[in-house]
């Protein structure tokens, strides 16, 4: 199983790269974000990678950053959603997008990607609102009961509910959705709205 690649870029195409380590060539399609990371033909590169392995073909994808890979993975797991089709929401919305728009239940950001209707972007908005906010927290450099949506008035509110009683994952997704509500709230504001959120 190829996990990354270092090497030369031999080549670039719309959704791939082909790239020469040590004579041999490895096409990799990439988002296009990715795409954009890559430098020139000739460059020095290094991609992790996702093998995908079928009767009739192995694939590879490529990323430039853990992030977007954890976030390939995790995109996959939504029925519905292929290889491809989670490169092209990777294509339209970066990681934070996609984790916001989850975490706020905001499934028009989500059709932005070709290929996602309304009911697909309900069903990953569905599956994924817990993972989103599992994530975040355990990206969080601080200790989940204080990690919050941003720093200052997201991170206390979320705080202040998870101190109500409310498992962090919840707390977080409700902030979230009054922070969309309202980028302006202070804590008190941010509060009430998560709790009515988490009420409904």
């Amino acid at each position: 199983m190829i996990a990354g690649l270092k090497g030369v870029i031999d080549g670039l195409g719309d959704d791939h790269a082909v790239i020469d380590v040590g004579g041999v060539c490895y096409l990799v399609f990439c988002s296009v974000r990715t795409m954009r990371a890559l430098g020139a033909v000739g460059e020095a590169v290094k991609l992790l990678i996702e093998t995908h392995v079928r009767e009739d073909h192995i694939h590879l994808f490529g990323f430039a950053s853990e992030e977007e890979r954890r976030w390939f993975g995790l995109l996959q797991s939504v029925q519905g959603v292929g290889a491809r089709l989670a490169l092209g929401i990777l294509s339209a919305l970066s990681p934070d997008e996609i984790a916001a728009a989850i975490a706020a239940r905001d499934r028009s950001s989500l059709t932005r990607a070709s290929g996602v209707g309304a009911k697909l972007a309900a069903r990953i908005t569905n599956e994924l609102k817990d993972k989103v906010a599992d994530i975040a927290l355990a990206a969080a450099p601080v200790d989940p009961a204080q990690a919050g949506v941003d720093g200052g008035p997201g991170r206390d509110a979320v705080s202040a509910l998870v101190n109500l009683g409310y498992r962090p994952a919840e707390a977080l997704a409700a902030v979230a959705v009054a922070r969309a509500g309202d980028q302006d709230a202070d804590v008190g504001g941010l509060i009430r709205a998560g709790l009515k959120e988490l009420g409904r």
